[in-house]
């Protein structure tokens, strides 16, 4: 298939095309690179372009005939979108609806919807099953959902077959070294903290108050290619399902102050940890019930000491820093 990749030369997007690609598919990516990186756009075609431009993408559809589309292009940072909510709507919102006008106008029939956990917001149970309350806490959340009730109402009427994936905290890079997480500025716990592990500089731990056992963040990693396996099996199901929407997450929850254990014991050095007040916005607790996954995605994810050893084995997210 020629499969259409927005935001594709992100950290999940360029990922994502890298798997499409292994499977003998076409991955053209549609980026305008205000969060994703040219260099990473190396398994198959680039059109920069940006995610609100409802033209564009028609006339990327139609010039790649386009079989199917995986939507990732979005911002994503809880605490910019607290500061900022607008420009999240602006991008995240408008720009579904820019993106499911043209696949219509194009013909183009499947789709898989980057969600998120943050659709959720705190968590009344623990795990997380598909049909917890969306109450999200933060814009970003508010923006993802909104994303999703625009496409259930839309899609069909489109003839858009739609896979919607709320998932959790993904970690880790390729295997090979290609790709890894390099975000401006890098947000993520686990690039963070290993840099901080490796250069003596400090790890700053927001939050310590939370209403969890050792009062740090609880949530539930996902290794980055488990993820991105996901999105391709999913359009596999869209081939004889009309609508999937899933959790994508390993099921297990672990606190920060674990995952700075796991990085020590990992890279045989102690973490300059740096205690700094909650980010506004932030759940305390967010850990996928993934029974309904097992169902049509039922394969091992990597664990988070493996992703963390071999992140220290090449260590090329050092490169970002």
């Amino acid at each position: 298939m020629n499969i259409l990749i927005t935001g594709g030369a992100g950290y999940i997007g360029s990922h994502t095309a890298k798997t499409v690609r292994k499977y003998g598919h076409t991955p053209i990516v549609f980026d305008n690179l205000s969060r994703g990186w040219v260099d990473w756009v190396r398994y198959g075609p680039f059109v920069y372009g940006d995610i609100r431009d409802e033209e564009a993408l028609y006339q990327t559809l139609r010039a790649f005939r386009v079989d199917a589309v995986i939507h990732f292009a979005a911002l994503a940072l809880v605490e910019e979108s607290v500061q900022n909510p607008a420009e999240y709507f602006e991008h995240n919102v408008r720009g579904t609806i820019a993106l499911v006008r043209a696949m219509a106008r194009a013909g183009v029939g499947r789709l898989v919807f980057s969600s998120s956990a943050a659709v959720y917001g705190t968590a009344k149970r623990s795990p997380i099953s598909e049909d917890h309350p969306k109450e999200p806490t933060n814009p970003y959340g508010l923006s993802k959902w909104q994303g999703e009730q625009i496409l259930e109402t839309a899609a069909p009427v489109a003839g858009i077959r739609l896979a919607i994936l709320r998932y959790f905290n993904v970690v880790g890079n390729d295997p090979d070294g290609e790709i890894y997480e390099r975000h401006e500025p890098e947000t993520h716990v686990l690039p963070n903290l290993m840099r901080a592990a490796l250069t003596g500089a400090p790890f700053f731990l927001f939050g310590t108050d939370h209403e969890t056992p050792d009062g740090t963040a609880v949530r539930d990693y996902v290794y980055v290619l488990d993820l991105a396996e996901a999105h391709v099996a999913a359009l596999d199901v869209l081939e004889s399902r009309e609508r999937l929407v899933s959790n994508v997450g390993r099921g297990a929850g672990v606190s920060v102050r674990e995952v700075v254990r796991a990085v020590e014991k990992s890279l045989g050095t102690k973490v300059a940890v740096v205690e700094k007040p909650k980010r506004p916005g932030d759940p305390p607790e967010l850990v996928a019930d993934n029974t309904f996954l097992k169902t049509w995605f039922n394969r091992p994810f990597k664990a988070l000491p493996d992703v963390i050893a071999e992140m220290a084995s090449h260590r090329v997210f050092l490169k970002a820093g």
